[in-house]
């Protein structure tokens, strides 16, 4: 009886803290690619973004996603690995108009993913 409740609360404790490091893990690589994602923003907006820049966020996101496919749905990924393949060729052809809202849905997909890790009621229950 004491071994079971004692491998309960050890099991409940291994949980919670892989859960903690989940959460923390997940917002730190998004916060990151959030800052990259920000700056390409800005040149995109400016218009003087290069393929060269869209593709050096797109390595900075190659570089996360081989740990986070660990973390996050392979949708999800994917779902960034579009848009920013996208990106790369509006901008190439410098359609900023389609490249900067390419870009904002990447701002937010990088805002709202990692909200779905939060622990929190709403994803618990």
């Amino acid at each position: 009886m004491v071994k079971s409740i004692v491998s309960m609360i050890a099991v409940a404790v291994i949980l919670t803290v892989g859960a903690i490091y989940e959460t923390n893990f997940v917002k730190k690589q998004f916060a990151e690619f959030s800052v990259a994602i920000d700056c390409v923003y800005e040149k995109v907006d400016e218009k003087t973004a290069t393929e060269d820049d869209v593709y050096a966020l797109q390595k900075s996101w190659l570089e996360k996603k081989r740990y986070l496919h660990v973390f996050i749905p392979h949708n999800e990924i994917k779902e960034v690995d579009l848009w920013l393949a996208e990106s790369i060729k509006l901008v190439r052809d410098e359609k900023w108009e389609d490249a900067l809202s390419k870009m904002e849905v990447l701002k937010e997909l990088a805002e709202q993913i990692p909200k779905t890790f939060k622990v929190s009621p709403e994803n618990i229950f």
